[in-house]
């Protein structure tokens, strides 16, 4: 009977580390195409869900869980500070959460 319970309890605790969805964080550059999208992904407001999204889903993953703007300070290294810049304008850099 002991044997049971303690299946029952192993399986279980499997079972809801099973369960935890798989995350992955992106960090992408935030070009400007004039339509918007990239400012709504650079604020976090609810316009950009839908490019999230798609980015997210384009990679195999289900949905977003956040985007936001990520400032250069905080990712150690991996972006230049200098060089990234177009025609005197630098894009944003944008982190997108996806979860399967």
């Amino acid at each position: 009977m002991r044997f049971v319970i303690a299946a029952a309890v192993a399986a279980v605790l499997l079972g809801a580390a099973a369960a935890q969805a798989e995350k992955r964080l992106f960090i992408i550059g935030n070009d400007a195409g004039g339509y918007g999208i990239d400012r709504c992904l650079a604020s976090g407001a609810p316009c950009g869900a839908a490019a999230a999204n798609s980015y997210c889903r384009s990679r195999a993953f289900a949905h977003a869980l956040s985007y936001r703007k990520v400032d250069r300070d905080d990712i150690t290294g991996a972006i230049p500070s200098t060089g990234t810049c177009r025609n005197a304008r630098c894009d944003d850099i944008i982190a997108i959460e996806c979860a399967r």
